[in-house]
């Protein structure tokens, strides 16, 4: 490693990472409508942060799941009347998902949900702590997102070298 860490301080910080978004989801989950999952939820958060009109296959890749999952998921927001698809016109092979008024809806309603639940129990000093940790957290996601593939040990820098 670069940074002269030990990979075990890299596996520590990405585990507690790991350990926050299963409780954070978690909790989330349990103020969406019966029939959405946080996986569904997710799909509408990342409709709002990068805007409609995002292929399924764009999406699938977003959330790091397959196409079949994607396709399933997009059902399931499509009877719930949050999202609606269209035929792209540059690729008539492929669909545009939309989020509609009701999904934009469902969005405004489960963050305020999510913010009465949060607020129940941050205060300022843990909003303090997280506005601090924000900056590193965005950086390390865009690092992480540019190097998605795992290295083999033959692409791993020698030691001493």
């Amino acid at each position: 490693m670069n940074s002269g860490e030990k990979p075990s301080d890299a596996f520590a910080y990405f585990t507690e990472i790991s350990i926050i978004d299963q409780l954070c989801t978690s909790l989330i989950g349990k103020v969406l409508p019966g029939g959405v999952h946080p996986s569904h939820f997710a799909i509408i958060v990342h409709l709002v942060r990068r805007g409609d009109g995002k292929t399924p296959l764009s999406i699938a890749s977003a959330m790091q799941v397959t196409k079949a999952t994607m396709s399933h998921s997009i059902k399931v927001l499509e009877k719930h009347g949050f999202i609606e698809t269209a035929p792209c016109e540059s690729d008539a092979r492929s669909k545009l998902v939309f989020l509609t008024e009701a999904g934009h809806a469902f969005y405004v309603d489960a963050m305020n949900a999510a913010a009465r639940t949060f607020g129940h129990f941050l205060r300022d000093e843990h909003q303090k702590n997280m506005a601090e940790a924000l900056p590193g957290l965005v950086a390390m996601r865009k690092l992480l997102d540019d190097n998605r593939q795992p290295v083999s040990e033959d692409d791993s820098p020698s030691e001493g070298g």
